[in-house]
């Protein structure tokens, strides 16, 4: 089983920070879980225009490849006036619907108030549902304030929620392929 981490933006540390702690609690309780971070500053991802996937540059394709071949997903973004980065949107964008499509995935985010946690409610989760993908029922918000100066998290709480929310995705994960697992032993 393959947890990718997609950190969403091409500015800034504190995303992908979050999300690469989420992945590491994944592996501390999970060993067996297979762990990728993509963290998009590493990328140069085109602009979606609507054409053929194949005719996109090497670094679109590689990290289209890499969703498509991940069993589940941490999605992190940092909130920008109120919504999801825009780097983030072009790649929920040029991805094909199937590539998620029941498949887990869990959310974080990084922002520079406390209200900005309404973005994964209001905005990432309708977008998983979309893509018809589960959601994990937890997330991790991360305000500027729990970070000391070196971006090192501080706050024990934000601690916490990282750690249940890669326990959460994991569990979600290994239940859903049990599941398929029955069924496609029942079916045939």
């Amino acid at each position: 089983m393959k947890l990718l981490g997609i950190s969403g933006t091409i500015i800034g540390a504190k995303t992908s920070i979050v999300v690469q702690k989420v992945l590491e609690e994944a592996k501390k309780y999970y060993p067996h879980v297979e762990v990728e971070l993509l963290d998009l500053r590493d990328y140069d991802v085109q602009f979606c225009d609507g054409r053929n996937p194949s005719s996109y540059n090497d670094d679109t394709r590689k990290v289209l490849e890499a969703i498509h071949s991940a069993d589940f997903y941490i999605i992190g973004t940092p909130i920008f006036q109120g919504s999801l980065s825009g780097p983030l949107k072009n790649l929920f964008d040029l991805i094909n619907p199937k590539d998620f499509r029941n498949k887990v995935m869990g959310f974080v985010a990084t922002g520079g108030t406390y209200q900005h946690y309404l973005v994964i409610e209001n905005q990432l989760k309708p977008i998983a549902g979309f893509f018809r993908a589960f959601v994990a029922p937890g997330y991790v918000y991360v305000n500027n304030d729990h970070f000391n100066k070196e971006n090192e998290i501080i706050d024990s709480e934000v601690q916490s929620r990282i750690s249940a929310l890669a326990k959460e995705v994991v569990f979600m994960q290994e239940a859903l392929k049990s599941s398929e697992e029955k069924f496609v032993g029942v079916v045939q």
